[in-house]
């Protein structure tokens, strides 16, 4: 049991493993909480469009629960109502019940007289309410058409007032079709006792930054801020009732020196222990969605290269960090070809990683239906013969 005052200083391979067991890599994984437990736990599940081993939000439960069906990772989300689409860390799926949580957002934006630049007449705001009340939940494509033109910036009137609709809290998204954002009326989707709830500001934040301090063990304040884009002002007002308490870690500062940090009372009163999990990370998984974060915790610099023209890319388009032991020690930049789960390149921090390489590449090849795996650049290739004799047990 550590006994907690306001100068309580944690090592940092300490808060290390503090921020892998909050983030659940770190102990016995909860598979009897499954998907849902995952996303209530973790408060957020960044959505993106690449898909190359699998979506964003696929790979995050499972570099936490394993090999879980792809099909029920989505109907964990979607089904029944249990989740919905909002602006967190970015766009995210979120619980359900953290609906009343955002409602600081929802007024800020309706506060504006537009959105995101966007601008559109009320009457068609109107139709798009009314056709979503009398038919039910609809693509923006059913609603009218996404765009203009084939520019994916170009939206139509209906989109604009569909989106505007959501940031408002009129419309909510609770599912995706084919990628496709699946708008219904808030009033009939969200729960009544959830969609009535109209929390104050400062109850909203107050909860948001417990939350996010639950979801990351240890945390800076500028670590807490980017958990769901909170602004600075909106931090420092709730921080000190939020629950969290004041420690400092060693090595976080300037030059290795301890730096203030806030942790979750209930992550310091066992000491981390437990099996790690050695899995491949989406870079939008909420462990290293925060760069800074992953640079200062695991001291990798590790940068989304997909819009990075190809001859500048250091590691791949979409390279995915290594976790093992509780460290991120290499990348492999995955694909699919058929049957076969391409590692088009892999780097290893040290050849006493290539074990956790072959098991994370064999188990990633056989969650995504691959019966093989082809290494195509390898940054050591004295390593070579040792993982392609792993990789064929």
């Amino acid at each position: 049991m550590t006994v907690m005052t306001p100068a309580t200083t944690l090592g940092a391979d300490e808060a290390r493993r503090i921020a892998l067991r909050a983030q659940g890599l770190l102990g016995a994984p909860d598979r009897r909480g499954g998907v849902r437990g995952v996303l209530r736990h973790l408060g957020a599940v960044q959505l993106d469009t690449i898909s190359v081993l699998a979506r964003s939000h696929e790979l995050v439960p499972y570099a936490r629960l394993g090999a879980v069906g792809r099909p029920a990772v989505d109907a964990a989300y979607w089904a029944s109502g249990a989740s919905f689409e909002y602006w967190s860390h970015a766009a995210c799926i979120l619980p359900i019940e953290e609906w009343p949580l955002f409602a600081f957002r929802r007024r800020r934006y309706r506060e504006r007289a537009h959105v995101w630049g966007m601008q559109v007449d009320a009457a068609t705001y109107r139709s798009v309410l009314a056709k979503l009340r009398d038919e039910g939940p609809l693509t923006s494509t059913e609603l009218g058409g996404a765009k203009k033109t084939a520019d994916w910036w170009d939206w139509s009137d209906t989109k604009i007032a569909v989106e505007r609709a959501l940031a408002f809290g009129d419309v909510v998204c609770t599912e995706r079709r084919s990628w496709k954002r699946v708008y219904a009326l808030a009033e009939q989707a969200i729960p009544t006792e959830l969609f009535e709830a109209e929390p104050t500001d400062e109850e909203c934040l107050r909860t948001l930054v417990a939350q996010a301090g639950a979801a990351l063990g240890v945390a800076t304040r500028a670590d807490l801020l980017d958990y769901h884009r909170l602004k600075a002002e909106q931090l420092d007002a709730v921080l000190a009732d939020s629950g969290l308490v004041p420690v400092r870690v060693a090595g976080w500062g300037p030059a290795g020196a301890p730096a203030a940090a806030w942790a979750d009372p209930a992550a310091l009163a066992t000491a981390p222990r437990g099996r790690h999990r050695t899995t491949l990370l989406s870079p939008f998984d909420s462990l290293i969605w925060d760069r800074s974060r992953t640079e200062r915790i695991f001291g990798m610099t590790h940068r989304l290269e997909a819009y990075t023209p190809k001859h500048k890319r250091v590691h791949g388009y979409f390279a995915m960090p290594l976790l093992a032991g509780g460290q991120l020690v290499g990348r492999v930049d995955p694909a699919r070809a058929g049957g076969t789960l391409v590692a088009r390149q892999v780097s290893l921090d040290s050849a006493r990683h290539v074990g956790a390489l072959a098991t994370a590449l064999r188990e990633a090849a056989a969650w995504v239906g691959c019966d093989s795996v082809r290494v195509e650049t390898l940054h050591d290739e004295a390593l070579r013969p040792a993982l392609e004799r792993l990789l064929a047990d």
